[in-house]
């Protein structure tokens, strides 16, 4: 099993692998079930993970973090658990608020929901354009001053508000997207966070389920699936991604494990990243995933994969809040 990794200098030690818990919320992914939610969770816990992933709007009602305090409630003590605040739903349709008093009351909210006394890290879900950042910063120092959280993220920002966020309460996360073919936060938000000892827990380390191969060429998403709306799963993109895939299937091979654990120990092992979150809402997906835990990519595959990705090219891509 992989060491524990602290979160920034907190003390607060983490598995590089982390439940993310997005999907067993329901709201985009399919065939989400509460039974096969909480065995996930236990799951996951049962396979060596400790790290879980959750926040306000994560469900129309707070469904992830109530799915949690039911799973793991009588095993707090050996989690770990980051929420957000600073968005929530208004008729089905995402808001921002970061507004000092709205963070507070959605803190004290998720502290409800997940039947707990704290929340290990907390984030800022991402920048409101019509709060100041100092605003929110200051409301998020004042919930790590008051013991109701123990450490601060930021997610979703760009390199000047983490810097301008971090002036005011220092932060110890941050949370981007990045897998192996979105990896924008190389040349400006990595090097900031390995300056300061941020820790950089990346959401889409699988790229939405895409680079973990189980979708063939000729996959038909079903009308629900919100992945239908990212350039990534269609038309030409969509080809090239397969054509990648095709070149990553020989080396997970070659190691002897599947292929999203291949995509996953690279992630873990990028400098400056500290763990990757995986998102899942059946067991098997979340024990798949623990396993790459359990070994090590030596550097020449690391090599050779990041020449597959060379062989892929550029990606025009956008990643979206989750």
């Amino acid at each position: 099993m992989a060491p524990l990794r602290e979160i920034g200098r907190t003390g607060i030690m983490v598995t590089p692998i982390a439940m993310g818990c997005w999907p067993i919320a329901g709201v985009t992914s399919i065939d989400v079930t509460e039974a096969n939610s909480l065995a996930t969770l236990q799951a996951a816990v049962d396979h060596g993970i400790n790290f879980f992933d959750t926040a306000y709007c994560y469900g129309y009602e707070g469904e992830s973090e109530k799915l949690i305090a039911k799973a793991l409630g009588s095993r707090r003590d050996q989690i770990v658990i980051a929420s957000k605040g600073g968005i929530h739903w208004k008729d089905r349709v995402q808001q921002k608020d970061a507004s000092a008093k709205t963070l507070q009351l959605e803190c004290e909210e998720s502290l409800r929901r997940l039947n707990t006394d704290r929340i290990d890290l907390h984030y800022l879900h991402a920048p409101d354009p019509n709060v100041p950042l100092t605003e929110s910063a200051a409301a998020l120092k004042g919930l790590l001053d008051s013991g109701k959280i123990r450490s601060v993220g930021a997610s979703n920002f760009s390199l000047a508000q983490l810097a301008e966020f971090h002036a005011i309460c220092p932060v110890s996360a941050y949370q981007p997207h990045y897998n192996m073919l979105q990896r924008e936060i190389e040349s400006s938000q990595l090097p900031w966070c390995i300056e300061n000892n941020v820790s950089v827990m990346v959401y889409w380390p699988l790229l939405k389920g895409l680079l973990a191969g189980k979708l063939p060429r000729n996959f038909q998403f079903d009308p629900k699936d919100g992945r239908r709306k990212y350039p990534m799963f269609a038309g030409e993109q969509w080809d090239k991604n397969q054509d990648f895939l095709d070149l990553l299937r020989p080396l997970a091979e070659e190691a002897n494990v599947p292929l999203a654990q291949l995509v996953l120990n690279w992630t873990i092992q990028r400098p400056g990243i500290t763990v990757a979150l995986c998102g899942a809402k059946r067991p098997d997906q979340i024990i798949d995933n623990a396993g790459t835990m359990n070994w090590q990519l030596t550097a020449d595959k690391i090599a050779r994969i990041d020449a597959a990705i060379a062989t892929r090219g550029d990606v025009v891509s956008r990643g979206a809040v989750t």
